[in-house]
């Protein structure tokens, strides 16, 4: 699973002209599902987002997580974070899930967010969705689970 999240004063996310989905300062979290991803990869990556310490403390070092700052969780998927650019100038998303999968997976991601006491606002899967964020420092993390997981996969 691959994620971007983004530490934001504020963000929205609008489908059809409507609001579905909208927070105050916390985390924006767009969330591409892998063709080989598992619910242990959508558990690990959620506590992982969940639990990142980068909210200013007093001193203005980044030590504080959402907890500390009542921060709320807005999750957007994204299929497009699995797009390869290797070829030509249209990117291929065929290293995405399928729809299936994809739609499991980041439905688990919600329900894990609210397990771990951020019940996150979010867009519809499939949807054409607009996303509106206001980034704050801006501070944009990649969060990709072949990469951050010990363990080898299967």
């Amino acid at each position: 699973m691959r994620a971007i999240l983004t530490r934001v004063t504020s963000a929205s996310v609008t489908i059809d002209g409507e609001c579905v989905g909208r927070i105050g300062r916390g985390f924006l979290i767009l969330l591409g599902v892998g063709p080989n991803d598992t619910e242990r990869e959508c558990r690990y990556l959620a506590e992982k987002a969940l639990g990142l310490r980068i909210f200013e403390d007093e001193n203005g070092k980044m030590n504080l997580g959402l907890d500390a700052v009542d921060g709320q969780v807005l999750v957007v998927s994204q299929f497009t974070l699995y797009g390869n650019c290797r070829k030509g100038r249209r990117p291929s998303f065929t290293d995405a899930a399928g729809l299936e999968l994809g739609k499991e997976l980041y439905e688990k991601f919600l329900a894990i967010c609210a397990e771990l006491g951020h019940p996150p606002q979010h867009g519809r899967f499939g949807a054409d969705m607009k996303v509106a964020s206001v980034n704050d420092g801006p501070v944009t993390l990649i969060l990709d689970t072949d990469q951050l997981m010990d363990t080898p996969r299967r």
